[in-house]
């Protein structure tokens, strides 16, 4: 199911024994636009630190009681790696912490879950994990907050269109699916989806999105509003008015190998 970014901060997370907090934010990749952490508020329990949730971890979202179950306990959570509140995550952190849960590297690989080629969802099997991989192909994963490139400007082949308003995020997959595009101060009143496929590069630097779209073909693009549902021939249409393959009808092994 699709869910915006900002719908799903503040709900509610139920490990196996208990209530942790709720929803923050979320880290993601800038490769593959992936959800890679949820970031947990925890009140005043484990002041000081920062939660980080993996995917590997959450079971589902409950949308009409507005929790996501995560499969772990709070003993877990609390005797994982710690990362202070105010630092980066590190390349040692996300090793420590993939370790002490036992869970396969997501960059230890060529595709969007390490070495293993079931594009998009993620190797949830232990028996799959001990097999062992021949591929050393790896990639260094660069992690951001959505909360930080919320605001981010958005810049056509062509010209300036708006800015990052908010993610649409897959939660089977998490896979970040649109980002939504608040155009109003150049084209009032209208908000658009891309798709980070859609993305030519980024500059993190001057805090801009850069598509290989046109100002036309993004201003003449079906319209998404708060109430919309996002449908399957919503989708259809947004990508027909693109040409652009859908994501839902592409081939896992050669999306990934074509990365």
């Amino acid at each position: 199911m699709l869910n915006k970014a900002q719908t799903l901060k503040g709900y509610k997370l139920q490990t196996l024994d208990g209530e942790l907090g709720t929803v923050n934010e979320f880290y993601f990749d800038d490769h593959y636009w992936t959800i890679r952490y949820l970031v947990a508020d925890t009140g005043n329990w484990l002041t000081g630190r920062k939660i980080l949730i993996s995917p590997y971890a959450l079971a589902g979202v409950n949308k009409e009681e507005q929790f996501i179950a995560v499969d772990l306990t709070k003993k877990q959570i609390e005797d994982s790696p710690s990362l202070d509140s105010d630092k980066p995550v590190s390349r040692q952190f996300e090793e420590d912490y993939y370790q002490f849960y036992g869970w396969p590297l997501y960059w230890d690989g060529p595709f969007m879950w390490g070495s293993y080629s079931t594009y998009p969802y993620i190797v949830r099997d232990p028996e799959i994990w001990e097999k062992p991989s021949h591929d050393d192909k790896k990639w260094d994963p660069n992690l951001r907050s959505t909360h930080d490139v919320s605001g981010h400007n958005i810049q056509a082949e062509d010209g300036y269109i708006g800015h990052v308003e908010d993610f649409i995020i897959d939660d089977e997959t998490w896979t970040i699916r649109y980002l939504i595009i608040d155009t109003k101060n150049w084209w009032p009143g209208k908000k658009v989806l891309v798709s980070p496929q859609w993305i030519d590069r980024v500059s993190w630097s001057e805090s801009t999105v850069f598509v290989n779209l046109t100002r036309e073909a993004i201003r003449q693009s079906p319209e998404y509003t708060e109430e919309l549902l996002l449908t399957r021939d919503y989708e259809n249409g947004l990508h027909r008015h693109y040409d652009r393959q859908r994501y839902w009808m592409e081939d896992p092994i050669t999306k990934e190998q074509s990365r």
